[in-house]
């Protein structure tokens, strides 16, 4: 039995050897591709991380642009355009970046693509860092406006309070003037009132009591009928007389008052209220009493009182001193008065 066991044995195949051999060779070729994924999701991880990485970066980047731009807005609200167009921009980047993630996450052989659009956002982010130094470059432009106008605004109010200074100067100046030239005048009326009275009482003792000659206030009133004929303004005789003593008294009283007292005397003509029928050189009251206070005025002069202390005036009928439509009345009216004033 044993010998015929031995020659089946050399008679048949033997497929083990070969069976093992092909199982090995299929074992290291799996351990030979399990090797190589593992290489190549090494490299994809690494390649992954370092784009994760960059990604990082950027998004730093344009955090600090966001908070710059931020602050810029609350710096200078008059860049708000700006200032949103940044924000614009980077909305913009952001989603782009965004983008950029998820074609990194799904796609990890896009390597570089995503590098490309890295590179595009980066000359995004030069150009946003460009408008906002432009914009910083402005607001330095404004705040040199904003501070030349704040010196022109000082040098304004400094010349404004030396104006009011000046100004409060001259009227305590003018206020302390006005009170000398009232003084002043206080004691020239004074000075004048004092020679009036001496005046006065010189022509009061020289004319004397008569019935046709009357004080009223400050003045003298003559009647016209001392002076002139109904109608007339030539004087008379008597009215001459009359105006001698007075030319006297007045040429005495110039060389007593001093020369800065302006002083005059004036010489007042008034009619009564009938008007003028039968006079052919005087169409009105107006005319004859002016022309009486000239003849009187004249003669004055020509007995050597100044010129410029007499003054012509003539009233006519409107300032009567009897309203009653009498003789008696209209006679009261029609008058030459002597007023010693100031001019």
């Amino acid at each position: 039995m044993a010998l015929a066991r031995s020659r089946r044995s050399e008679s048949g195949f033997n497929y083990w050897p070969g069976f093992v051999d092909a199982l090995s060779t299929l074992v290291l070729s799996i351990v030979f591709l399990l090797s190589v994924f593992l290489v190549v999701q090494f490299f994809l991880s690494q390649e992954v991380t370092g784009k994760d990485k960059a990604l990082e970066q950027l998004t730093a980047k344009i955090a600090q642009l966001n908070d710059l731009l931020s602050l810029e807005k609350l710096s200078k609200l008059t860049l708000d355009d700006q200032v949103a167009q940044l924000r614009a921009g980077l909305a913009s980047a952001e989603g782009e970046r965004d983008r950029m993630k998820g074609l990194y996450e799904g796609l990890a052989n896009s390597g570089s693509d995503a590098q490309g659009r890295a590179n595009e956002l980066n000359k995004a982010l030069e150009s946003e860092k460009s408008v906002s130094s432009r914009a910083l470059a402005q607001i330095e432009v404004l705040n040199q406006q904003i501070s030349a106008l704040r010196r022109q605004l000082a040098a304004l109010e400094e010349a404004l309070d030396a104006s009011e200074k000046r100004d409060k100067e001259s009227q305590n100046r003018i206020a302390d003037l006005g009170s000398r030239l009232n003084v002043a005048l206080a004691q020239r009326v004074q000075e004048l009132s004092k020679y009036r009275s001496e005046f006065f009482g010189r022509l009061r003792a020289i004319l004397g009591n008569r019935p046709d000659i009357r004080i009223v206030g400050d003045r003298f009133v003559f009647q016209s009928e001392v002076f002139f004929d109904t109608g007339q303004a030539t004087l008379l005789p008597e009215g001459k007389t009359e105006l001698d003593t007075v030319a006297s008294a007045l040429i005495d009283l110039d060389k007593q008052i001093p020369a800065e007292i302006a002083w005059v005397l004036r010489v007042d003509g008034h009619t009564d209220v009938r008007p003028i029928t039968n006079s052919p050189l005087f169409k009105s009251n107006w005319e004859l009493s002016s022309a009486r206070a000239i003849s009187v005025v004249q003669y004055l002069i020509s007995l050597g009182v100044p010129a410029q202390r007499l003054v012509a005036a003539g009233f006519a009928e409107f300032q009567p001193l009897d309203t009653a439509q009498t003789e008696d009345a209209y006679k009261r009216n029609r008058r030459i008065e002597l007023k010693l004033t100031e001019r």
